[in-house]
């Protein structure tokens, strides 16, 4: 199952409404299971650099069904995943970006968004992902 492109919209305007309420300009790319990009907004006045950035961490997130974050903790120097991010043409590995589950736990898809610090990113990519639960 991967996620649908309503689900998908639902969560690019959620994370939308988010970074507006916080007062920031977001690139949002939403991915499917197979890591294809499904859904993207750039909003007006984003930094054109953070686009890429985004899709990554949405590819990232799914890539290992986990936040990015969480993927960068384990990346650091002496860490077990050192220099992972250079693998899978260029991987993102701060916060921002967020698998996305179906209701039986199973990873749909992934959102990535990039454009303020790495902690705005993970609040509006998380708002994304709540958005999709309300759409199932």
């Amino acid at each position: 199952m991967s996620i649908l492109l309503e689900q998908a919209q639902a969560a690019v305007r959620a994370a939308q409404q988010k970074a507006v309420e916080i007062g920031v300009k977001m690139n949002i790319a939403v991915v499917d299971a197979g890591a294809n990009l499904t859904a993207f907004a750039r909003m007006d006045g984003a930094w054109l650099g953070s686009l890429d950035i985004s899709i990554k961490k949405a590819k990232t997130a799914r890539f290992f069904d986990m936040p990015t974050g969480d993927l960068g903790k384990a990346s650091q120097p002496g860490g077990p995943l050192f220099n992972i991010e250079h693998s899978n043409g260029g991987l993102i590995t701060f916060p921002g970006g967020i698998p996305i589950t179906d209701s039986n736990g199973r990873v749909i898809g992934a959102i990535g968004v990039s454009g303020s610090t790495v902690e705005n990113d993970h609040t509006v990519a998380a708002a994304g992902v709540a958005a999709v639960r309300d759409v199932r």
